[in-house]
Order: C-alpha cells, then structure tokens, then sequence
C-alpha cells in the first residue's frame, strides 16, 4: 500500500467508550481522531475536568485530533442563537485545550419549501444565516481557530451553489470547506460539478459515498460520488488534508445490489456489522482507492 498518513475518522461510530475508541485506532495504525463523541457525550458537553482527562488518554495512546467534531451550526435558522453562540464559544475554548485548530460546523437547519416558493424569502433566509456565519467566523478569527464549514442536507450549504456562496462571503485561513461526498449525493448534487464549484476551498474531506437512487451509505467507490475520481483530481492539485472516515454503515448488510464488477474490498462481508467492522470496511475501502490514486 502506498501510504497516506492524514488519515483520521469518526471513531465514536466504532464505540461511545473512549477507550474501545483508541484501541480501535491503534489497531489500525491511525493516529488522529475527528473527535465528535466519547464517553457519552459531545467533546463541547464535557467539562473541563473530562476535557484534560481525554488529552492525557490520547495523548497518552500517541492520538491527536484532526478536527473537532462539533454540532455547531446544526440548529434551525430561526431558533435562538445566543446560548448557540455561547456553546460556539465553549467549543473554541475546548480546540484551545486540546490542540486542535480545525472545528467542523455547519450553516443551519434552513426552511427548504420556503426558500424554493419566493425569492425575497430565500434571500431574508440567506442574510439570517450570512449574519450568524460571519459572528462565527469573526470569532474564530480574533481566537486563532479554523471552521471546517461541512456541506449537510437540509442546512444552508446542503448544494454547492450555496456552498460557494459561503466560500465567496467568508472564506479566509479561518473559514474553508469539507467536501463529504455521501451528503452531496443524498441531497441530489452532482459531485463532479460541486468539486469544481468548490475546488479552492476544500481542505478536508469526509470519506462516504452514498447511492443516489436511494441515498443509502456504501463504502467509499460504490456508490456515486464519484470518490476515486474527485480523490485523483485533489492529489493532483495539491491536496494534503485529512481524510476522516465516517462510515455510516450501521445498517450495512453485505454489497447485494451495489455496482457489479467492483471488487469487495478487504474486510467485506454480506452480513450486519458492528461498529468496528464498519470502520475497518471504511477503512479498507479507502485503501483500496489510496493505493490506486496516490
């Protein structure tokens, strides 16, 4: 295998006991996380008694974060942002505690059917969201962190157009883009075409791929975001980011139905599988595609 060595994932989907978490990594030899739960709770929930405990366990395991994976950003547009934004504020705190610079978020739950029925509507929506972006994004600014904005369906920046409207307003070495293929797909956006909307500004990247015919997860290249591809096109430009698995795979049963022809990567099987099976079949699966593109 060629080797890689930003590799970093969701590792709360293998197990919430930290514990089994960083078992589960070294394992693989993979030697960051993108911390998002651990212990029973969001890493921004914990107190900071349990924040230095987790540092020195991982510290301990010879685990960095990659990112902090944080629900900011993940409320409706209408809903109160002032205990948000103070979350908002714990969670830089906590980046600081944990040396850890790169925080994902997200542009907020928007009213879809309103926003496609007038068009001052979808602007007055667009200018909520640009208002609290731009707190967030000062912010983190004045406070020497890096937001990870996350394309998602039913947010603001579900579609690349809306993405590079965020990209175009806000994007500076404090503000850039993740690219997660299965989420684009599941919203209906080709991934070819967001790639190109949003090429300079991606600088992470969430390794799923998804079926468009039914938005179900598959391992990365059987599905169609077009993960192999858009992979070659980064290296290509330069890339040198994280690749954080998310498998998303707990109702996984086997490769029935998926594209014929393509070989079962590694560590495949057709029944269901646990937390961790699921991230080693996500982690094969993007060896696979590393060991062909780089």
């Amino acid at each position: 295998m060629k080797t890689y060595d930003k590799i970093t994932g969701f590792a709360d989907e293998i197990d919430q006991d930290l514990s089994v978490q960083i078992e589960s990594l070294k394992k693989l030899g993979i030697h960051y996380v993108e911390m998002r739960g651990a212990d029973g709770n969001n890493l921004i929930y914990h107190s900071d008694e349990k924040v230095k405990e987790i540092k020195s366990r991982l510290d301990e395991a010879g685990i960095a974060l990659s990112a902090m994976g944080s629900p900011l950003g993940k409320i409706d547009i209408r809903d109160p942002f002032e205990k948000h934004f103070e979350e908002f504020k714990r969670a830089v705190e906590i980046a600081h505690r944990m040396d850890v610079k790169n925080i994902r978020m997200f542009s907020f739950y928007v009213p879809q059917d309103e926003m496609s029925k007038d068009a001052d509507i979808k602007q007055n929506i667009k200018d909520r969201v640009f208002e609290r972006i731009g707190k967030f994004v000062d912010y983190a600014s004045n406070n020497g962190v890096v937001l990870l904005h996350e394309n998602e369906k039913g947010i603001y920046g579900e579609k690349a157009p809306e993405c590079r409207e965020l990209m175009d307003e806000f994007a500076c070495e404090h503000f850039h883009a993740i690219f997660d293929f299965a989420n684009f797909v599941q919203a209906g956006q080709d991934t070819l075409e967001a790639y190109e909307l949003l090429k300079d500004h991606i600088v992470y990247i969430h390794v799923k791929d998804a079926l468009s015919r039914n938005g179900n997860v598959v391992p990365a290249g059987f599905g169609d975001g077009n993960v192999a591809v858009i992979l070659k096109k980064l290296f290509e430009n330069g890339f040198n980011g994280f690749l954080s698995l998310e498998p998303h795979l707990f109702n996984f049963t086997g490769f029935s139905g998926l594209e014929r022809g393509k070989e079962k990567p590694e560590g495949a099987s057709d029944k269901a599988l646990n937390g961790f099976e699921a991230f080693v079949l996500a982690y094969e699966s993007l060896r696979k595609i590393l060991e062909q593109e780089i």
